[in-house]
């Protein structure tokens, strides 16, 4: 068997055991992906043109052209999102002011995305086998995904707060949360069961993803496509149509 040092292409001397993710990428699978995000994404930009959301025609083209920042950007409709549920119920009952949640938390985001970044640059400039180079970008990309996890679980925990405190003084607020959907509260509870979901959803990726570069490249755990694909790409998948057809100005009235 040939070493990856002369390897350039997959081959009888070179065979794909050999590679670092060790088997070939399932075609089927991958089609099925990108035509859900096609579609997602077309319908995003459809919806944020009528319902004139600057924001969700550039996120969702960003989200398509870059699987590396698409769950970043997932996480960053997420946090828009519960900016503006927060502004709609009562900043009052949040320990956090509304605007934060766009501007700390999606900079804490942008911080472990650009650490991803940082280590693409250093595996596309230097020699793969060296192995304090491998290290290096393995370590990066570990201390990056950490901290992209560790956003979204101080977010998730002040979320949580936030609702509780709702869940409190709901008598007050019982007229505002019937009128939260143009449906009604079963509306509004779908659009709610559907953003928790989706941030579980980003979050289960993350901590797979710390899990799978801690153990080193190479390790069974990178080198599983069924793990794969359910664990990082199905999760992702499944967050995307989340928000894509439960846009909030479809199933959320913010006054």
């Amino acid at each position: 068997m040939a070493s990856t040092k002369v390897c350039e292409s997959i081959s009888l001397q070179c065979s794909v055991e050999v590679t670092t993710y060790g088997y070939h990428p399932s075609l089927a699978g991958n089609i099925v992906m990108v035509a859900i995000f096609a579609i997602c994404a077309i319908t995003q930009v459809f919806l944020g043109i009528k319902y004139r959301l600057r924001a969700y025609p550039i996120d969702s083209s960003c989200k398509s052209c870059c699987s590396l920042s698409r769950p970043s950007l997932l996480a960053a409709g997420l946090y828009l999102t519960l900016k503006h549920l927060v502004i709609h119920y009562g900043p009052d009952f949040s320990r956090l002011s509304p605007k934060f949640y766009t501007w700390l938390f999606v900079v804490c985001d942008a911080i472990g995305f650009l650490a991803q970044c940082i280590r693409g640059s250093i595996q596309a400039s230097a020699n793969n086998t060296n192995k304090k180079t491998l290290n290096l970008r393995n370590n990066i990309i570990v201390a990056g995904i950490s901290f992209q996890a560790v956003t979204m679980l101080v977010c998730g925990v002040l979320s949580l707060d936030f609702a509780y405190n709702l869940y409190r003084h709901r008598e007050e607020k019982k007229q505002k949360l019937q009128a939260a959907s143009p449906k009604g509260s079963k509306g509004f509870q779908f659009y709610m069961a559907c953003f928790v979901i989706a941030f579980i959803a980003i979050l289960i990726r993350c901590i797979y993803r710390i899990l799978e570069m801690a153990g080193g490249w190479k390790n069974p755990l990178m080198r599983n496509e069924v793990e794969f694909m359910i664990l990082d790409g199905a999760y992702v998948e499944s967050a995307f149509p989340r928000s894509t057809f439960t846009l909030p100005t479809l199933t959320v009235v913010i006054a």
